[in-house]
């Protein structure tokens, strides 16, 4: 197999309108909500993949999403000689998708077109508006060993704290 850094391809989800966290969300996507000063939402799943050695990514953006972008490329530079990227990947109308992104397997299937240009083996797919510290290399391990076609990171909890 080859190197995680070179296997893996990160996709992000950041399109949604984020209506609970109104009125955080009035100018801006859940995912560039502030958190802890200068970071933002979608700074956490990058963190996360930065350090289990996965630096292609792509946020997809819909909904408010200037404030992200600007966010985005303002925070993310890897060196001229590198193969990491953070790329943005708005919501666009073509003659074969005149609409937007229908949620989130579409926002997905609707931006592989830009995504299947590059060698890769995996898709880790990511929401941009979640809190948790992850190493994606032992799932991504989990995942290969168990030849699974798909795998999901949950937390379980009990019924009452899923409202």
């Amino acid at each position: 197999m080859k190197a995680i850094s070179d296997s893996v391809v990160a996709v992000i989800l950041g399109g949604g309108a984020g209506t609970r966290l109104y009125p955080l969300t009035a100018s801006r996507s859940k995912p560039a909500v502030p958190i802890a000063g200068k970071y933002r939402l979608v700074d956490i799943p990058i963190s996360n993949c930065i350090n289990s050695d996965i630096n292609r990514m792509f946020v997809l953006t819909q909904f408010n999403s200037a404030s992200l972008n600007k966010h985005i490329k303002n925070t993310y530079h890897f060196g001229a000689f590198s193969i990491g990227f953070v790329d943005i990947l708005a919501a666009e109308q073509t003659p074969d998708n005149p609409g937007w992104f229908q949620g989130t397997a579409d926002a997905v299937r609707q931006s592989l077109r830009h995504i299947s240009n590059l060698d890769f083996e995996y898709i880790l797919i990511l929401s941009g508006d979640q809190l948790y510290q992850m190493d994606f290399r032992e799932m991504l391990d989990t995942h290969i060993t168990q030849k699974a076609d798909i795998s999901i990171a949950t937390i379980p909890v009990i019924a009452k704290e899923a409202s």
